[in-house]
């Protein structure tokens, strides 16, 4: 049996790591970023590096795309680069980007007027996430079309959810995100807080964790610097969820 192909569309600090994974479970990659440093990963574990996106989707089963913001995927797929004239009806088109879910909703008509599918999957988990392929997604779409990406997002990630049509799983992901920034900003000021009136940062956050202050970003991506191995704060904050993108987020569940 042939190995199908995926074509990836952004291969930065979260389409690397998911690219990888795809890799890894027997996918074709064929990818395509404007910067081609962030392609070489995956080249050098099998992946095709293409000049543009028109190349990297040709004889695809699937696109998967992870983009900045809204605008560029619907420039990329419905407008200036109107890559949608260059994929197949028998293509799956998914969508990782968080986006507003008008983004998503132009995008899976656009893609309907040319008998071409097309969900919204946004993810949670972060960097680490992307790179372990323990993601969630959150799925816009028919349950047909989220029942055919499983195979390919299951390869990413650990949990898959169908939120409802297009546009729900961009709902489902700025709830999340904004939840998400309560809980990060709460835990920040109470730990600098403890330190500033004397307490060890580690010790607080043990106290909390077992406390009713618990929440996801005490427990996984603690943000005060040297208590856990492998957070961004330990990491002089490389590498991890920018606050721009946050902001960005924010701004989505401002707008819904």
């Amino acid at each position: 049996m042939a190995r199908q192909k995926v074509a990836f569309i952004g291969l930065g600090n979260m389409g690397g790591g998911m690219a990888l994974n795809l890799l890894a479970a027997g996918y074709d990659v064929q990818a395509f970023d404007l910067v081609a440093e962030l392609m070489e990963p995956a080249v050098a574990q099998g992946a095709v590096a293409h000049a543009c996106a028109e190349d990297a989707v040709e004889g695809a089963d699937f696109v998967v795309s992870m983009l900045p913001s809204g605008k560029i995927v619907e420039s990329l797929y419905i407008h200036d680069s109107k890559l949608l004239e260059h994929i197949s009806e028998s293509t799956l088109v998914i969508d990782c980007s968080t986006v507003a879910a008008g983004n998503s909703r132009a995008l899976a008509a656009a893609a309907a007027e040319r008998g071409i599918r097309a969900i919204d999957a946004p993810v949670s988990g972060g960097v680490a996430a992307a790179a372990a392929g323990t993601l969630a997604f959150m799925c816009g779409g028919s349950e047909e079309a989220v029942q055919a990406a499983r195979p390919v997002l299951e390869a990413m990630g650990a949990n898959v959810f169908r939120a409802g049509d297009s546009g729900a799983g961009q709902i489902a992901k700025i709830c999340n995100n904004m939840l998400l920034a309560v809980h990060m900003i709460g835990t920040a000021e109470a730990l600098q807080l403890g330190v500033n009136s004397g307490l060890d940062p580690k010790v607080l956050s043990d106290i909390m964790l077992k406390s009713s202050g618990c929440n996801w970003s005490l427990e996984k991506y603690n943000p005060y610097p040297g208590v856990m191995e492998g957070s961004a704060a330990s990491r002089d904050y490389q590498g991890g969820f920018m606050v721009r993108l946050m902001q960005k987020d924010l701004g989505l569940a401002m707008t819904a």
